[in-house]
């Protein structure tokens, strides 16, 4: 079995097993499948069915706290949490949960997700250490956003060390294994990427025990391909420069035409990227997940309206999403079966589920969009981060933060959140281009991410490890400004 296995998720579950499903009956409908499997079924089916006992493994083991274990938790973190309040957010969905045998198991993120988008909870926060990373933070991108509207842009060079270790329990000593870890793609806003480092457990890595994939890569990786010793970690440091070009796509500039066509420095290669691909390629459905299911033509037409200019319809979806979709963490993308459907109909969704919804519903309305995703390297923080990229034959291809900007919407932050349509910040490693696309060379088996490349995968010859099998850690050795 291996990732193209994700492209049946549009394949209806049996009824039975999903009944099961959604109770929390895990074993039992992973036994069923089982059974099932032994049938003359549909291929299809069984491919389907396959996938599903994948996902039912990693169900429970991502909602690990009872009703109790719960509200205990809010009662430590939030001043004066009532328990009355915990019934509140579970029917407003705003802590996630599903069935575990029957009984209500909150997701592991929940607290961090109650504190990040509710902004009550968050002002009773015990601990104030959030509160004010989250304003270190807000303050940095708003003095970023206007720097690059008085100089046009800006630019930044980083050198990051990222480091995968294989927890003890996973470790098999003396084993064939290949390590993967995300590289920034030499394209569109990135340039002079440079490889300083490859460490095998502590020494330099010799060159026939990893392969870079080439600088354009759609999912860019260093694979290291090697025995396995007890206590072994896997490391690169690189460095790359990150040149954003500013334009004003504000909603009032959009009712004047918007920015003059190739007024951007560099507007030709943004449009064309250096390379012979067009943008009619990210017009067309993408299975599993970007599908035009009758919901989401509908949503998309209800949204674009009679707008005909392709600007300013991408500007009524980005508008939409960021002022309907509530920022959300959300289960593993490994378990969600209709990512774009998922956020439209529950109006929730990390960065990736809502950069997901955008992309599908501009390419419903013929507007070109694609995939752009990897790390937030701020000076505060490091961290897993996705966006979306957009087409018009006046701009070329631009930059669409729904995350970003539905949290300055959420904040009055009117200037912010018109920034994140058609601009980025400099702090971006992207490190993916294209949604689930196969590694080079390929992994074998099952990816714990099957359609994003952050935190790195790893695999012996029989099976790839699970999440909670590594760590992956990245470290800012420096972050610098350039001129613009």
């Amino acid at each position: 079995m291996d990732n193209s296995y994700f492209e049946t998720l549009a394949v209806p579950l049996p009824e039975d097993i999903e009944k099961l499903k959604w109770r929390g009956e895990f074993d039992r409908a992973a036994r069923i499948i089982d059974n099932r499997l032994k049938r003359d079924i549909p291929l299809v089916l069984k491919k389907r069915l396959m996938i599903e006992r994948e996902i039912l493994k990693r169900m429970p083991e991502q909602y690990p706290y009872t009703w109790s274990e719960a509200l205990a938790m809010l009662r430590d973190n939030v001043r004066d949490f009532e328990d009355s309040e915990l019934e509140t957010l579970w029917e407003e969905d705003a802590a996630d949960w599903i069935y575990v045998d029957g009984e209500v198991r909150f997701r592991s993120s929940f607290l961090r997700n109650v504190l990040k988008t509710r902004k009550e909870y968050e002002n009773r926060a015990l601990d104030r250490e959030l509160v004010r990373s989250k304003a270190e933070n807000f303050a940095l991108l708003n003095r970023t956003i206007a720097a690059m509207k008085e100089q046009g842009g800006a630019g930044c060079r980083f050198r990051i060390r990222g480091t995968l270790a294989i927890r003890e329990e996973a470790e098999r000593a003396g084993e064939e294994i290949k390590v993967y870890l995300p590289l920034p793609i030499e394209y569109a806003q990135i340039k002079n990427v440079n490889v300083h480092s490859v460490r095998i457990g502590g020494r330099e890595a010799e060159n026939w025990e990893y392969t870079i994939a080439r600088a354009d890569a759609f999912q860019r990786t260093i694979c290291f391909h090697t025995k396995h010793r007890k206590g072994q970690e896997y490391s690169v440091e690189f460095s790359f420069e990150n040149q954003e070009t500013y334009l004003d796509f504000s909603c009032e500039s959009l009712k004047h035409g918007g920015p003059e066509p190739g007024s951007e420095r560099g507007a030709e290669s943004c449009r064309k990227n250096g390379s012979a691909e067009t943008p009619e390629a990210w017009l067309v459905q993408q299975q599993p997940h970007i599908r035009f299911t009758p919901f989401i033509r509908e949503l998309a037409a209800g949204i674009a309206g009679e707008e005909q200019d392709p600007l300013r319809k991408a500007r009524r979806i980005y508008d939409y999403i960021t002022t309907h979709v509530m920022y959300s963490y959300v289960r593993s993308y490994f378990t969600l079966t209709d990512i774009p459907q998922y956020a439209a109909s529950s109006m929730k969704g990390d960065c990736g589920v809502q950069a997901l919804l955008f992309i599908t519903l501009c390419r419903a309305v013929g507007i070109p969009a694609r995939w752009q995703a990897g790390l937030y390297t701020s000076p505060f923080e490091i961290s897993c981060h996705d966006w979306a990229q957009f087409y018009t034959e006046s701009h070329g291809w631009r930059y669409a933060d729904c995350s970003f900007g539905g949290a300055a919407y959420r904040e009055g932050e009117t200037q912010r959140w018109d920034f994140y349509f058609g601009n980025l910040d400099p702090f971006r490693l992207p490190a993916a281009r294209e949604f689930g696309h196969e590694f080079e060379p390929p992994m074998v088996h099952l990816r714990n991410d099957p359609y994003d490349n952050q935190m790195g995968e790893a695999e012996y010859g029989d099976r790839s490890l699970l999440e909670e099998e590594y760590n992956t850690k990245y470290e800012m050795i420096f972050q610098e400004n350039l001129p613009y």
